[in-house]
């Protein structure tokens, strides 16, 4: 692994597919990974360049971690509008993945607040990229899997909010389509909503959840900015989250909510980024760790598919511990390659059983796409190039604007492997 400045000293000299720029290297799948190659450490490169508390508009290097814009921000009452479920992904990262979170129908996703990215070529031109600026290799780099090139410097425009802690509102629901029904509602009514299901219930309970929508608190919360950062530490072990052991967390989970809506208030970091206070929390998955899948379909196909979804994995004996549905809507990311799109999403993650689970995942792949639906490329690490394509057909485009010095192990499988 070198930095960017080693990175830039090699211009002129660098071989073809041989380099990726990465950042924490969150992701689950291959997105990130250069096994044959060379890997950039973005996350050297991280300083907050400037901020202007008037309007929101933050300038910062790629390898900054969401939680350091927001230490920044929060002072002056700005917030990330899209954040996924860990502040420690870096900028440069939400970028290459356009990432989502629990209003992406509100909001959109992450590249929809990039105002300018200044983008390193292998040539050595640096390029400021906007919507009116190399428009077509900024639609590239979101969403671009980190391939277009090496991010440099982002600029993002932040929202204004009256506090960053929520009032979240949670509705226990019996069964799907009560569920579907509440976060369609939620979605028009909230800023942010998101519901687990219980995967491993069966009979007319099937699909039961809790529902969780909030809005930024009012300013007279009285929770301090910046709450400590409590750490909880998982103990060396081989899946402490058995099916049976999940089967009675979620039933613990589904009636520790009363019937009717709730309100309480929750601090930003507890809500947002609640793994971030676990510390190695993928040893509850076992010693081979966890593995997950997401996908997206039209609304129209949302509760056959969802079903089905569920029930494969059941059947292949595979207990998620997070089952989360979310509802994307209009308007579609920026990004060329951007997963997001109209329609409801479906995240299960697992225990890695090997060759089992990477069965299950190609059934699960084969429901979602015969739906008319997609599967997240930042989740996945065996991809078909047939599955993806089908999720991302316009994925010639950005192969034509890949920097030829960039490759990762997922787009040599996936889309070389198409081609080949």
């Amino acid at each position: 692994m070198i930095s960017p400045d080693d990175y830039e000293e090699r211009l002129g000299k660098l071989e073809p597919m041989a380099y990726l720029p990465v950042g924490t290297g969150s992701s689950y799948g291959d997105i990130c990974r250069n096994q044959l190659g060379t890997l950039i450490d973005g996350t050297r490169h991280n300083r907050i360049l400037s901020f202007d508390p008037g309007t929101g508009v933050i300038v910062c290097e790629a390898g900054v971690a969401l939680r350091d814009l927001l230490v920044r921000a929060i002072p002056h009452r700005f917030f990330l509008p899209v954040t996924p479920d860990t502040g420690l992904v870096t900028v440069g990262g939400a970028v290459a993945a356009d990432i989502h979170g629990r209003n992406q129908h509100a909001r959109g996703t992450f590249g929809n607040h990039v105002r300018r990215l200044t983008l390193l070529r292998s040539d050595g031109r640096r390029l400021t990229c906007s919507p009116d600026e190399n428009a077509e290799l900024f639609a590239a780099t979101i969403g671009g899997l980190g391939l277009t090139g090496l991010i440099l410097e982002v600029e993002l425009k932040l929202m204004k909010v009256p506090s960053p802690h929520v009032q979240q509102h949670t509705f226990r629901f019996d069964d799907l389509d009560e569920g579907l029904q509440l976060l369609e509602r939620a979605c028009d009514e909230h800023e942010y909503a998101v519901a687990w299901i219980d995967q491993l219930v069966t009979g007319r309970r099937t699909g039961r959840g809790v529902l969780q929508a909030a809005d930024h608190a009012d300013a007279s919360c009285e929770f301090p900015d910046l709450p400590k950062r409590i750490k909880v530490s998982v103990p060396s072990s081989s899946n402490l989250l058995g099916t049976a052991a999940l089967k009675a967390l979620n039933t613990y989970r589904f009636h520790k909510e009363g019937p009717g809506e709730t309100i309480s208030t929750v601090k930003w970091a507890s809500y947002f980024h609640p793994i971030d206070r676990i510390t190695a929390w993928h040893r509850l998955y076992g010693s081979r760790g966890p593995c997950q899948h997401q996908s997206v379909y039209p609304a129209e196909n949302a509760r056959k598919t969802t079903l089905q979804l569920m029930e494969a994995a059941r059947r292949a004996g595979h207990a998620s511990l997070l089952t989360k549905l979310r509802r994307f809507r209009e308007p579609r990311p920026r990004g060329l390659l951007s997963f997001a799109r109209s329609g409801f999403s479906l995240t299960l993650d697992f225990a890695n059983q090997g060759e089992a689970t990477a069965r299950l995942l190609g059934e699960l792949d084969r429901i979602a796409i015969e739906a008319g639906g997609a599967v997240n490329p930042a989740k996945d690490f065996r991809m078909s190039s047939e599955v993806f394509a089908a999720s991302f057909p316009n994925w010639r485009k950005l192969e034509a604007l890949r920097d030829p010095a960039m490759i990762s192990d997922f787009w040599r499988r996936s889309a070389l492997g198409a081609i080949l």
